[in-house]
């Protein structure tokens, strides 16, 4: 049952969500709330519903049954397919980095722009003097200002993947959904990304980080939530999930 007064302080409000697939009940009646301005890791083992719960937000899948609310309550994404609700400021970031090789860390920024892509429009744009100071504040944020020449294909898989965060920065999403985003990484490029995505939310944004990595988890220094055969198991800090004899049985099973 819908709480109005929860949904209407949220930026992003799931209730009871459910997903089966083929018969798999992907989702069990999942409830989550994010508040504006709010990081969130989420935890959990494989087959938990991590996936299937981005999925639902971004409008890759359509839920059986439940709410998945936006805006405070007054956009219900249920409704919308992907790129209108890309349109309205959320943006994923997927596990494995995509980002345009062959050409450089800049131009791979540019590209992600928030403007006009329709052909015409592209085809006679020149670089405003707010976009070019646009590009250089996410360089500088992403830690590649100088890297910007250089063709993306010659960055570590770490450096592509603060490009592709860089890219959904280009978009200005209110809401960034951020799937493993250390994994392969070094123990120096995953504290480096805690460090970027903490300043991403200082910032403003809101953020949510779907994560294996207990170390990074921690650094992040938010509110967690870990899910479990599509529902949520706990929720809390790192320390009060991390001491759940729930969690614990959970995760020793792995």
């Amino acid at each position: 049952m819908m709480n109005l007064e929860i949904a209407s302080q949220s930026l992003l409000y799931l209730d009871d969500v459910k997903v089966s697939f083929d018969g798999f009940k992907a989702l069990k009646g999942l409830s989550l709330v994010i508040a504006p301005g709010e990081m969130r890791a989420i935890i959990g083992p494989n087959g938990a519903g991590k996936t299937t719960m981005m999925d639902c937000i971004t409008g890759k899948t359509r839920p059986d049954e439940g709410e998945v609310l936006f805006e405070r309550g007054s956009i219900d994404l249920t409704t919308l397919d992907e790129a209108a609700i890309a349109e309205l400021g959320i943006g994923r970031k997927f596990q494995k980095p995509t980002v345009f090789e062959s050409h450089t860390v800049e131009d791979n920024i540019y590209l992600a722009l928030k403007a006009d892509r329709r052909p015409f429009a592209t085809l006679f744009h020149r670089l405003t003097g707010v976009e070019g100071a646009r590009i250089d504040e996410i360089l500088t944020t992403v830690k590649l200002i100088d890297r910007r020449a250089e063709l993306a294909k010659n960055l570590s898989h770490g450096q592509k993947q603060w490009l592709e965060i860089g890219m959904l920065l280009a978009q200005e999403p209110k809401l960034l959904l951020v799937d493993e985003p250390v994994a392969g990484m070094t123990d120096a490029e995953t504290m480096q990304t805690a460090a970027l995505l903490r300043e991403i939310h200082a910032s403003g944004k809101s953020v949510v980080v779907v994560e294996h990595d207990m170390a990074f988890v921690r650094e992040l220094g938010v509110k967690v939530t870990v899910l479990h055969e599509g529902g949520v198991l706990s929720e809390g800090t790192i320390d009060h999930v991390a001491n759940d004899p729930k969690v614990i049985e959970v995760y020793l099973g792995r």
